[in-house]
């Protein structure tokens, strides 16, 4: 009853403050959002009081026992209803606890592909008290053996299509006293186990709560990796806390019980395992896993499987809306698009073609404290401002000199905010409402994405690393990334960690990476500014097989520019947006350019060569 009234209270409140817009053509979905905003707070503060816990495995098993028999997880011929996902997920938790020896506070690595395994583990590992890092199955060598380091992993669960890789570093694991399972029934490689054999023969039986007794909302409950200017992979600290709160996309997005959701990104990311997989979880619907994006049976499968959510990411859209015009584009039941990084004229494109789909444009960073939401289906926008949003969560743009890499100060010695209409580095107040937890095991990382004294001596922001733009309508654009980082393909690539591995080539004396804009094309491509040592050749051959076997086809260099010398700031820093403005034209740029041909061979760059890029005649 009280929480009814509150409730009603808050939503007069609400209409109150919003009455004076009424003339506003965006005053329904104001209100429409102030009401969802309201009534997930009411619902988010329940569970933060519940003791014990009411994690998202509680919420899963509150679907098992509401609807057991509805399908949960439907991929490729075979489906699984919510019962059978806890019962499939009972019997990993105990053949890892009787194999493994995990216990409570555990952390286990996950090195899989998208497939429903990955959904028991991680069903499983919650139920033991255990913490989950998902491992981008791209990552190879270095970066997989550092990401160990990061989260003190005591155990490694691999798929059975990445035994190779896990072979090459298996003797660093070893050494580590890692314990490595695989998902197959056999395994003659000494120091690796099978887990298949193991699960079948374990009790599908339910395990008690008790295992998991000392978790708390503040307990860490995922690490998901995210790539910084450090040149390796980030663990970012996904506690219970933050993790309820990103489920919750679904909801503002009025995603119905009785949807279906495609699910084709990778579990590893934020995007799909939070946002979809959990979310989807907390709206009780079915989900279609996809092991990965398929542009060309991408209608087909949503035809099949009466798909009516689907969740994407900008490149996505843009691969979808490249393809050979059918007759049936429109005869399907997708009535939502949930999502980010969709450009304005791939989103005009995608809604003339594949027809009136609802699209919302979500923003966020998978460590960050502060994330918009473009509810009004804005095109182009990423999110927009909205009054209670404020009200609860302190954020700002501010002044950023790009020159500088850092934000601007007045005399007083603070961060100057940017008017209406400008564009400003986005930053959110770190507080009890919007927290930032870090990466694990690395302080000065998570130092330097503080920003402090910002507006008053002693205050604290978290630096999202974005330039973002708000117009008068509240409407939220991005304009760029800072820093080391730039995002291609839906991943990011950081620039240090390739160019350390360019530097591995015997005839390398020093590299710089960093992104360059394609028309057409979201996000940035990697292109490395190279000086080559004394009497020195630059082996083409040699630098694609080493980029082949040491970096995922996203992080690549597709164009690589040779210089006298690699260009630095006053400071000794990396001059990287200049050389991002110039490009990879051949007919602006002096220097010899060379281009990534179908991920085969590096050959020079000529002008027919960009033109053909710059036309869209080659894709990227």
């Amino acid at each position: 009853m009280i929480t009814y009234i509150l409730y009603t209270a808050l939503a007069g409140l609400a209409l109150l403050v919003l009455l004076p817009r009424l003339k506003t053509r965006y005053f329904f979905q104001d209100l429409s959002f102030a009401i969802s905003s309201i009534k997930i707070a009411i619902s988010f503060n329940n569970i933060k009081k519940r003791k014990p816990l009411y994690s998202m495995l509680d919420a899963f098993l509150d679907k098992v026992a509401k609807h057991p028999h509805k399908k949960f997880i439907i991929f490729e011929e075979s489906s699984y209803t919510y019962s059978q996902a806890d019962k499939e997920s009972n019997k990993v938790a105990r053949a890892l606890s009787t194999h493994a020896g995990l216990k409570e506070g555990d952390t286990v690595a996950l090195f899989l592909e998208n497939e429903p395994h990955f959904v028991w583990l991680w069903l499983a590992l919650t139920k033991l008290g255990c913490i989950s890092s998902l491992l981008n199955c791209n990552i190879r060598s270095k970066s997989l053996v550092h990401c160990f380091s990061c989260c003190d992993a005591k155990v490694l669960v691999a798929g059975a299509d990445l035994k190779q890789a896990v072979e090459e570093v298996l003797p660093t694991l070893t050494e580590q006293g890692v314990r490595v399972f695989i998902l197959s029934e056999h395994c003659e490689v000494e120091g690796i186990e099978s887990l298949s054999d193991k699960v079948q023969q374990a009790s599908d039986q339910p395990l008690s709560p008790q295992l998991r007794a000392n978790v708390n909302i503040k307990s860490p409950a995922l690490y998901i990796y995210t790539s910084g200017t450090t040149g390796l992979p980030k663990a970012a600290v996904i506690n219970h806390e933050r993790l309820w709160m990103s489920t919750f996309l679904q909801s503002i997005a009025a995603v119905r019980s009785d949807d279906v959701l495609f699910m084709c990104l990778p579990l590893y990311h934020t995007s799909g395992f939070v946002m979809g997989l959990c979310g989807a979880i907390e709206r009780g619907i079915t989900v279609v896993l996809k092991r990965k994006f398929s542009a060309s049976n991408f209608w087909n499968d949503c035809r099949k499987y009466n798909v009516t959510v689907i969740q994407y990411i900008g490149e996505i859209m843009r691969y979808l809306c490249n393809t050979p015009k059918r007759d049936n584009d429109k005869d399907h039941k997708v009535r939502l698009a949930l999502g980010n990084g969709l450009r304005s004229d791939t989103w005009e494109d995608f809604l003339q073609r594949f027809g009136d789909i609802c699209i919302c444009e979500c923003y966020g960073a998978t460590e960050g404290n502060v994330g918009f939401v473009n509810y009004c289906g804005k095109v182009g926008a990423i999110g927009k401002e909205h009054f209670l949003h404020k009200m609860g969560i302190k954020y700002a743009l501010i002044k950023y000199d790009t020159e500088k890499e850092e934000p601007v100060r007045n005399s007083k010695g603070f961060c100057v905010e940017v008017p209406k209409g400008e564009t400003g580095l986005f930053v959110g107040k770190i507080e009890e409402r919007s927290p930032f937890s870090g990466y694990a095991k690395n302080h000065q990382q998570t130092e330097k994405k503080k920003l402090r004294d910002v507006f008053v001596k002693g205050d604290l922001y978290f630096n999202s690393g974005d330039l973002l733009k708000i117009d008068k309508e509240g409407f939220v654009f991005f304009q760029d990334r800072i820093g080391d980082t730039f995002r291609w393909k839906g991943e990011n690539v950081a620039t240090t960690e390739v160019a350390d591995h360019l530097l591995m080539l015997d005839f390398v004396e020093e590299a710089n990476v960093y992104g360059v804009k394609v028309p057409g094309h979201e996000g940035r491509v990697g292109m490395a500014a190279v000086k080559l040592k004394e009497n020195m050749d630059f082996d083409t051959k040699a630098v694609y097989q080493h980029v082949k076997n040491y970096l995922p086809s996203y992080a690549r260099p597709r164009f690589v520019r040779l210089q006298d010398a690699v260009v630095v700031t006053g400071t000794f820093k990396q001059m990287k947006v200049k050389l991002g403005q110039e490009g990879f034209d051949p007919a602006a740029i002096s220097d010899p350019l060379f281009y990534l041909e179908d991920n085969n061979n590096y050959v020079p760059m000529t002008q027919q060569i960009f033109n053909s890029i710059t036309d869209g005649k080659i894709r990227l």
